[in-house]
């Protein structure tokens, strides 16, 4: 949105004014959540096109959260004024009361008739009292979301990468199941938006671009970040090392539960990116719950996947037993052969 803002002057010329862009959204902290996702302005033009509004940034961390190989837009906005901080590498930024964080999943080639279809958008918006949810359903034409609190399930068939049709039961989450994974010690906290994630390059339409750096130059951030950020890298990136992709892909899909305060607190692993430069905290070598199939298996048996646990966990879609519980019905398939290749590759236990 352009608004004219006249220069003090006499003169009539054109360069007496200034155009000056302004975000479009509408985020008042008093009404929300809003009771249609079109109501907040985030995006421009046809909202399935999700093409971000002035102020409405896009983002990617190096590494993805698993979602039953549902794709993922991610964006970002602050209220006029206002910017996040940098605690450390490995702490999410602070964002600003009034920040909102959008996530919509959608799949590509969804049958019968092989189109995109958006399922859902989250959002996460910070009060002065906390982080808050609203869940978003998108409707079949495509033209917007309505919020809902409970969750429900969604029947989607799709063509892969692989040519092959898939078919789940995708599951819409309630405020409850965001709890799962988002809170530590009872505070409802994002998990994506971490320096060690977002330090690295995204194709903005403008070019592409450091995002931390697109934040600062935005205004969006201080510019007062370390020289050197340590950080995780894509797990699918077969360049990088054995240990640096296991680490990466644990990090972002499983240690916002696998930490303090968090809900898998009472396990012996921990699994964010800089606790598991001690590999103990992943559970090597470690004692594991019992599980269907393994009599006296360790968290991770090294040179053993059949007998690691954590493995186990991993392949099953048993709810009693999967890993993540929730956040995905059906196995990650790259996942599994990643951690597979890890466990086979360790030394054995002393």
């Amino acid at each position: 949105m352009l608004f004219v803002v006249a220069l003090s002057s006499c003169s009539s010329d054109d360069s007496d004014y200034v155009a000056i862009e302004t975000s479009p959204v509408v985020l008042n902290l008093a009404d929300v959540p809003y009771a249609k996702l079109s109501d907040y302005k985030f995006f421009e033009g046809e909202m399935k096109n999700q093409q971000p509004a002035y102020g409405v940034i896009a983002f990617k961390p190096a590494s993805e959260l698993f979602t039953d190989y549902a794709k993922k837009n991610r964006f970002v906005w602050m209220p006029d004024g206002t910017k996040a901080t940098y605690i450390n590498d490995g702490e999410i930024l602070n964002l600003p009361v009034g920040a909102a964080l959008i996530k919509s999943f959608y799949y590509n080639n969804v049958q019968p008739a092989n189109t995109t279809k958006i399922i859902e958008t989250r959002l996460m918006i910070r009060k002065s009292t906390g982080w808050i949810y609203a869940e978003y359903v998108w409707n079949d034409e495509q033209t917007d979301a309505l919020l809902q609190i409970q969750g429900s399930t969604l029947s989607l068939s799709w063509i892969d990468q692989n040519n092959a049709t898939q078919t789940i039961d995708y599951k819409i989450p309630g405020t409850n199941d965001c709890k799962m994974c988002h809170d530590v010690y009872g505070e409802s906290k994002p998990i994506g938006i971490k320096p060690q994630n977002l330090n690295s390059n995204y194709n903005y339409t403008s070019g592409t671009k450091n995002q931390l750096s697109k934040w600062i130059e935005f205004g969006y951030l201080e510019n007062n970040l370390p020289a050197t950020i340590v950080s995780i890298v894509d797990y699918k990136d077969t360049s990088k090392s054995l240990d640096l992709r296991v680490r990466s892909y644990f990090d972002i899909n499983c240690a916002h539960c696998h930490q303090n305060g968090g809900n898998a607190d009472f396990t012996a692993i921990r699994l964010a990116f800089d606790q598991t430069i001690n590999p103990t905290n992943m559970g090597i070598c470690i004692g594991g719950l019992q599980v269907p199939a393994i009599t006296r298996g360790r968290i991770v048996t090294p040179q053993n996947a059949s007998q690691s646990t954590l493995f186990y966990m991993m392949n099953t879609t048993n709810p009693s037993f999967r890993m993540p519980r929730v956040g995905r019905t059906i196995v990650h398939q790259e996942g599994v052969q990643l951690v597979e290749q890890w466990i086979n590759s360790l030394p054995a236990c002393p």
